[in-house]
């Protein structure tokens, strides 16, 4: 399964909203939670995710580039950064396979056309009186 980003999760949450996220997040703050609260925490938590990668892969790149050897104070270093770069990469593969999941039993409603106004009612006709005069 092809890993989505957040950018892509982005964009499949405004094509299923019609609105861009910037819009939807302003506008879900108003809202009680629902579909699009959980949308947006989700889209969050993936791009948490990925930042938390791009930073930790480029700090072990750093730790494990020198020209030397590793002294045991850097070999705890590069053990740290290697296991928080493991969580990142579990919890964006989470959030990216859930949303995935998510938004395809999602469809996009279409908007319902306004109905025809109803017709103006037609006036009662005029009350026959029952009580008329017995004929002689």
């Amino acid at each position: 399964m092809p890993h989505l980003t957040s950018t892509d999760i982005a964009g499949r949450i405004e094509d299923l909203y019609g609105a861009p996220l910037a819009d939807l997040a302003t506008h879900g703050q108003d809202l009680p939670p629902g579909m699009l609260s959980a949308l947006l925490g989700l889209h969050h938590g993936l791009a948490l995710a990925e930042q938390s990668i791009a930073s930790n892969r480029d700090r072990l790149a750093q730790l494990v580039d020198g020209e030397g050897q590793i002294s045991t104070h850097e070999v705890s270093h590069v053990l740290d950064c290697a296991r928080r770069l493991a969580e990142a990469v579990a919890v964006r593969d989470v959030q990216a396979t859930t949303g995935l999941a998510v938004l395809q039993s999602l469809g996009r409603v279409a908007v319902p056309e306004p109905s025809p106004p109803p017709a103006p009612a037609l006036p009662a006709p005029p009350a026959v009186a029952t009580n008329a005069a017995p004929s002689r």
